[in-house]
């Protein structure tokens, strides 16, 4: 959800929730191993989380992984101190151009909702950083049962929007594969936010003729 939402890197939080919680001291460079490792599994298994139980299942599973890639010393450690401190460290804030930018398209009369690979939980992180109530709708992966690029997902967010046409829809995102070519595959016309220039090389370099914003602030006059 980078599009509106930044997380706040987690080390740090992470060693201090760890140490506070479970007496339990380790080096950034182990916590950062672990943290990967966690994410690198979330990703592969959010859209388990479509339940809240099955959130719950998936969240101690998380902790499981987190627990078993810090290494021994975090093996003596209950998985509950574990999933806790990574719930504490895990914090998101939205970035600086997203509420006046969805202010600005509201202005407009236009209707927004947010689609991402995400479990069912978003909807709270989005009303924590004053983002929900600038939206009309939003789809997570878990809840629409398809990830993006999928066009099925894109499709449960038209229907959110009122159901108009793919074609009098535009969808904004940081990613060429899941947003640029998921919108395009949905029939939507895509932008491709990139608030930082790609590195030489990247993919994002060769993307094919789309419109590029650096910033959210940039939308309300591509929209007009």
């Amino acid at each position: 959800m980078g599009t509106l939402l930044e997380l706040q890197d987690p080390v740090e939080p992470l060693r201090r929730e760890l140490r506070e919680r479970a007496g339990l001291t380790l080096d950034s460079a182990r916590c950062q191993h672990g943290l990967a490792a966690e994410i690198a599994y979330y990703r592969a298994h959010h859209d388990e989380g479509d339940t809240e139980p099955r959130l719950v299942a998936l969240r101690r599973r998380c902790a499981g992984v987190l627990r078993d890639a810090l290494g021994p010393p975090a093996q003596t450690i209950a998985l509950e101190q574990i999933e806790a401190a990574l719930r504490a460290a895990l914090r998101f804030r939205a970035h600086a151009d997203a509420a006046g930018a969805l202010d600005a398209l509201h202005a407009r009369g236009l209707i927004l909702v947010a689609v991402s690979n995400w479990d069912r939980s978003l909807h709270q992180v989005l009303a924590t950083v004053g983002l929900a109530s600038r939206l009309d709708g939003v789809v997570t992966s878990a809840q629409a049962g398809a990830s993006k690029p999928d066009p099925a997902i894109f499709a449960r967010a038209l229907e959110l929007a009122g159901g108009i046409a793919a074609n009098a829809a535009l969808h904004v995102g940081d990613r060429l594969d899941e947003d640029v070519e998921g919108a395009r595959a949905a029939g939507l016309r895509p932008v491709l936010l990139q608030r930082c220039l790609p590195e030489e090389g990247s993919a994002q370099l060769s993307t094919p003729t789309v419109t590029v914003i650096r910033s959210l602030s940039e939308l309300p006059a591509l929209v007009s």
